[in-house]
């Protein structure tokens, strides 16, 4: 049986935890989900995680992203926000990260 992405229903807070999920799929997974997803995906060594955080855990990170901004400027280290962004590696079995 196989289920669409569109089918899957993450509650704010709640994770999915998929296992044996090749580095395919989980391109896959990525394209169809888009750049402008509310939910935030790990993969590592065939383990999908896909969570949806809860509105406080965004404000906390706007606020520790701007604490970090503040302190970098201050001693006037140069920097660029990302947001979120989704990282390869080379080797995405490679789990030495």
């Amino acid at each position: 049986m196989l289920l669409e992405l569109r089918q899957l229903k993450i509650q704010p807070g709640h994770q999915l935890l998929l296992e044996e999920v090749s580095w395919q799929q989980f391109e896959n997974i990525l394209a169809e989900l888009g750049e402008h997803r509310a939910s935030r995906l790990s993969y590592s060594n065939g383990r999908l995680e896909i969570m949806v955080p809860l509105p406080e855990h965004e404000k906390a990170k706007e606020l520790i992203g701007d604490m970090v901004k503040i302190l970098l400027e201050a001693r006037q280290i140069a920097f660029e926000s990302l947001g979120s962004t989704t990282s390869f590696w080379k080797n995405p079995s490679d789990s030495s990260f």
